[in-house]
């Protein structure tokens, strides 16, 4: 299969030897934040440098969704279906509500602000869980330097009473996040210092308990060439991660499966399409897609 690296036998029956790699979008500065809207049938992602969040669909072809969103970076959608997403220069997490208002929802922790907001996943309970690294205002290709009042962190939001907490500080750059598809597990990605000569960077797995507290925390995985950025489980608890060279495919065990090539550094993806079995990818400047012989993890 073009493309398609089969590192263990198992991968076979995940992938398509008649599934092309489609070009759908190009010319963006950095894509991110893929979220599928299965109800639209459309796909919503980030072009980062830009400062816009793009539309994709079959029928529509690329579009601009919105222009000025403070520099959003990851997506997601809540249990009602609106889009929940982060903002690197509004240093917090916002909803666009049906209307297209905008909710801010989490801006500060004890007081003092968020760093820059990047990956965010919303867990059956209706609660929110964000990564908080300080990539956002290092730079002012992304969102603009600002100084940092917060170490980085991964937390857990409430909506229903307001409630925001800590779930991991020892974390020196968390990126992507996802649970398993029973919840049980929590994947969170540590890129680590985004300076640093020889940074920390591998995929962590953490215990979900009843009350939403981690346990764990062991390496689960380290990917190369290049290193994780965004994750998502399939509904067999595999899964695929973000990497130099495409896509990696890993079993609940971390045993690299096999790979999918890309042309370019891949930074994120998501599930989506009709069965949710479409693997999009945000990759560079271009977004890609390719059709698997798995779906994408549902929420319970």
């Amino acid at each position: 299969m073009d493309g398609i690296e089969l590192t263990q036998p198992g991968f076979k029956r995940l992938v398509l030897p008649n599934a092309s790699l489609d070009l759908l979008a190009h010319g963006c500065r950095w894509t991110e934040g893929p979220v599928w809207f299965g109800d639209r049938d459309e796909l919503l992602f980030s072009d980062l440098p830009n400062n816009r969040v793009m539309r994709w669909s079959e029928t529509g072809g690329l579009s601009v969704y919105r222009q000025g969103g403070d520099f959003e970076n990851g997506h997601t959608r809540d249990r009602d279906g609106r889009l929940l997403s982060c903002s690197h220069r509004g240093r917090r997490i916002h909803r666009t509500e049906p209307d297209g208002s905008i909710t801010s929802l989490v801006e500060r922790y004890e007081g003092k602000r968020l760093n820059s907001p990047n990956d965010i996943v919303c867990k059956s309970d209706g609660t929110i869980w964000f990564t908080d690294p300080h990539y956002g205002i290092q730079t002012d290709y992304e969102g603009g330097k600002q100084e940092a009042e917060r170490p980085a962190a991964v937390y857990r939001f409430d909506p229903r009473d307001g409630s925001l907490r800590v779930v991991a500080d020892d974390f020196q750059g968390p990126n992507g996040l996802c649970f398993s598809p029973d919840e049980r597990r929590l994947y969170i990605v540590e890129t680590g210092l985004q300076f640093a000569p020889d940074p920390v960077q591998h995929i962590r797995v953490f215990d979900v308990d009843e009350d939403g507290r981690l346990g764990g925390g062991d390496v689960f995985a380290t990917i190369s060439p290049g290193n994780a950025d965004g994750i998502r489980c399939d509904e067999e608890g595999n899964l695929w991660s973000s990497a130099g060279d495409g896509v990696h495919c890993l079993d609940p065990g971390g045993e690299l499966l096999g790979k999918i090539a890309v042309p370019t550094t891949v930074a994120n993806l998501t599930f989506g399409g009709r069965h949710r079995s479409r693997l999009f990818l945000c990759a560079g400047q271009s977004v890609y897609a390719i059709y698997t012989n798995t779906r994408g993890a549902s929420r319970p």
